[in-house]
Order: C-alpha cells, then structure tokens, then sequence
C-alpha cells in the first residue's frame, strides 16, 4: 500500500484535491485489472490533510472535508503539496506562523525518506522550507520570473511541465497535477500502469513543455514613461521593423539610456521585448484566422519566414505550424493551414 499525504490550506484550487485523487483512484481501478496471478500491483491509499484538522475554504468558497491534522511524524511514503492561490507569497493564508509550520513538517517527511510533490505556486511552499535549494523545480510559468528573483539559490526550468531530484517531484502549470500524479504512478507501480491511467483519463503525458502556452509579455504595470512610450511605438510599428537606434533616436535618449530603462522597468532589453512582441502577435494571428506563415512573418516585421521560424520554435517550442494546428480556433474544414 502506498501512503499519500494530501496537505491543503485555505485558498487552494478545488481541482487540485480532486484531480490527483481520481489518478490515484484510477490506478488502482487499472490496476486490479491488469495484475497476473501471483502478483500484484501496489495499492494507492490517500489522507487529505490541514494544519489544524479542520476543513478549508478553496479560492472559489468551496469547502473541503480533510480527513485530519498534518503531524509529520505520521509515516507517508509521498506528500502531495496543493496549490495556494496567491499573487504574491505574502498572501498565504495563515501567515508566516502557519508556513514555518508546514516549512518544519516538510523538512522532516523529506528526510524520513517521503516523496514530495508539488505543482505550481506549491513549489513556493517546497521553495520556502529551503528544500529547492540547489535542486531544479519549475512553477506555472507566469510566475517563474517572481520565482527566480524570490529564490535564486534553486535552479529554475520554468519551461518543463514536470521535474524531478533527489525525491522531490515538481510540476509548472495548474493542471499539471495530472501529470504529476502520473509520475507518482509511475514511480511507485510502473510505466505499464501509468499509460493505461493516462490512456483511461485521457491525461496528456508527452506534454513536457509550458512554453507554447506562456505569454512572454507582461501588462505594461510600469510608471516608467519613457519604456511606455517606447512600447507603443514597437507596437504602432511593428510591421515595419524597429531598430534600436531608431527608436532611441525618436525618444531623443542614448540606447544606453533606453536599454537601461527597459531592464529597470521590465526585466529585459528592449530588442528582446521587442522579439517577444512579435511572437505574441504571430501567436494571436495564428490562433484566430486562417494565415500563411508568410503572411504572418510580414506583419510582425520577418522578411526571413526561415529566421521566424526559428525564432518562433525557439520562444514556444513549437513550430508555428504545430502551434496553429494545437491552438486555433475551430473553423470551416478548407480552413487552410500552415504546411507542415
């Protein structure tokens, strides 16, 4: 039998107590099913558990019935971290008081040899017990820059759906709690087992990239006028191509000057920005009309379809093709498409 501890605190998603314990469920379900004579699969058992034994109140007021109190002395073969719903780490519900708590109670089923999982904002708490700590993790992937600037002492792969080191399990965005659970499938009871639970739950396992779902750009939440500036005129300009000389020159500042606003305002250099915005709108228009992919290199200022290509595979990790057959929205069947 395998013993997983769920830890919930107010503020979680409800699908992620839910989604985790139908993989669980139906692995054991499968499992049954698939075991030989003289052998058997291992059995998955599951507690869902609160600091204080009392149910709590998800993000969208639903309430949770637990089925008692967080006591890390209690044996677990794996902890299972749910995800807070927060904009920043200060919002955990409960205080540092509450997080110190958890924070020890993690500490010691880690070194009691448990397996600890966690799927976006969950590895903040993993983040804040110093369990990351010179280990990879991922996060969902619009916290990532949070993340690294927080915890720079974790080596951070915010492309990756799933990570894992030294018994510790991470996953990026929100539901890759199912492939997470999958991965404790597969670590306790075997692949075999694992693909028939992903193949019965329909659950996409060779999703390992959060890159063509993130959006590189982040809302213009600066006071800096100058870069403000600037990015409307990337943006009114965009066919066209923008050097930066030229747009430092209309904004009569240095590209120092300009470069070292960009960083200060938004984290990158304009020309980066610059080839994120591009991508951004290849996406939009890749999602929401039928277009070729020439068409969409010339309207976000590529001549070279080859360099765009490129530079779109780098950014997303995918192909436009690819990306317009996974993402676009449904239309007439001789809606055309990018060859592949």
């Amino acid at each position: 039998m395998i013993t997983i501890r769920i830890w919930v605190y107010d503020g979680i998603l409800a699908s992620g107590v839910a989604g985790p314990i139908d993989v669980f469920n139906a692995a054991n379900l499968l499992g049954a099913r698939e075991s030989m004579p003289g052998g058997s699969l291992p059995k998955f058992a599951w507690r869902v558990e609160s600091l204080d034994g009392q149910p709590v109140r998800t993000a969208s007021g639903q309430s949770i019935a637990v089925d008692g109190k967080i006591d890390a002395r209690k044996r677990a073969d794996v902890v299972l971290l749910t995800a807070p719903f927060f904009t920043s780490m200060d919002d955990f519900v409960g205080g540092r008081e509450r997080l110190a708590t958890l924070s020890s109670a993690l500490r010691r089923q880690h070194k009691a040899g448990a397996v600890l999982a966690a799927y976006c904002t969950g590895n903040y708490l993993l983040a804040e017990a110093g369990l990351l700590d010179q280990r990879v993790a991922t996060t969902h992937w619009a916290k990532a820059a949070d993340f690294a600037r927080r915890y720079p002492r974790v080596e951070l792969r915010a492309r990756e759906v799933l990570t894992g080191q030294d018994g510790i399990v991470s996953g990026g965005s929100v539901t890759s709690y199912l492939n997470l659970a999958v991965r404790l499938v597969e670590m306790f009871a075997g692949e075999k087992l694992a693909l028939t639970t992903a193949k019965a739950l329909l659950i996409d396992v060779s999703r390992t990239s959060q890159a063509s779902y993130a959006t590189l750009l982040g809302e213009h939440g600066h006071t800096d006028a100058l870069v403000a500036r600037a990015q409307q005129r990337m943006e009114a300009t965009l066919a066209k191509g923008c050097r930066l000389s030229e747009l430092a020159a209309w904004l009569a500042v240095s590209e120092r000057t300009l470069n070292r606003h960009f960083k200060e305002a938004i984290g990158l250099a304009p020309l980066e920005y610059l080839q994120n915005l591009r991508i951004e709108v290849a996406k939009q228009l890749l999602e929401t009309r039928p277009i070729t992919l020439e068409m969409v290199s010339e309207r976000v200022g590529y001549g070279d379809t080859s360099t765009f290509r490129q530079l779109f595979k780098r950014k997303t990790g995918l192909s436009p093709s690819a990306y317009q057959m996974r993402f676009a929205r449904p239309a007439g069947d001789d809606a055309p498409r990018l060859p592949s």
